[in-house]
């Protein structure tokens, strides 16, 4: 049987034509975040995104106009606008993390969520209280233990937002679309 081969320069010399990848080219995990206030974020999954962030993915965290938005910085966040990371293309396979409030507050939050719950297309992750009883089937909380960074940065992201703090929790619990792992 004969196999066909290529020669390393000449992949090399096409490749270099185009130059680098811009980041919008770049494959990398994608992590929306949706809430209410940058408190909010920080309060409940600050250490999470920070973990996360600092492994490689690309974290954005939607807001209402008119927050702060240092403490999330601090923790390696980038931030839109509700009304622009809402309309927005979204890329498959990209994880989406949403607040109570926020899913309560907003028709096209709520139609996100079920569908990226329904469609599978990504990580789902919530937190807060007061969700529908349709959502109770496909979420379970799931804890993740913050690296002792996530702690160190979570404290200083909560001063920037100015809640005082002793120590940061060493886990934060999310509700997570488990079918999606399994």
């Amino acid at each position: 049987m004969i196999t066909p081969t290529f020669g390393i320069s000449d992949y090399l010399a096409t490749d270099a034509h185009r130059g680098p990848r811009t980041d919008t080219k770049c494959l990398r995990y994608r992590l929306e975040v949706v809430a209410t206030s940058a408190v909010d974020v920080v309060h409940a999954a600050g250490g999470w995104l920070y973990d996360r962030a600092t492994a490689g993915w690309e974290v954005t965290v939607v807001l209402p106009s008119g927050g702060g938005t240092r403490p999330l910085q601090i923790l390696g966040a980038r931030t839109a606008d509700l009304e622009t990371g809402l309309t927005e293309s979204r890329p498959g396979g990209q994880s989406l993390a949403v607040s109570a409030g926020a899913f309560a507050a907003d028709d096209r939050v709520r139609e996100r969520v079920l569908e990226a719950l329904e469609h599978r297309s990504g990580e789902v992750a919530l937190w807060g209280d007061e969700w529908p009883w349709g959502l109770n089937s496909a979420i379970s909380p799931v804890r993740h233990v913050l690296s002792s960074a996530a702690q160190a940065f979570k404290r200083q992201a909560l001063k920037a937002a100015g809640i005082p703090c002793g120590s940061v929790e060493s886990v934060e619990t999310l509700f997570c679309d488990t079918r999606w792992w399994g």
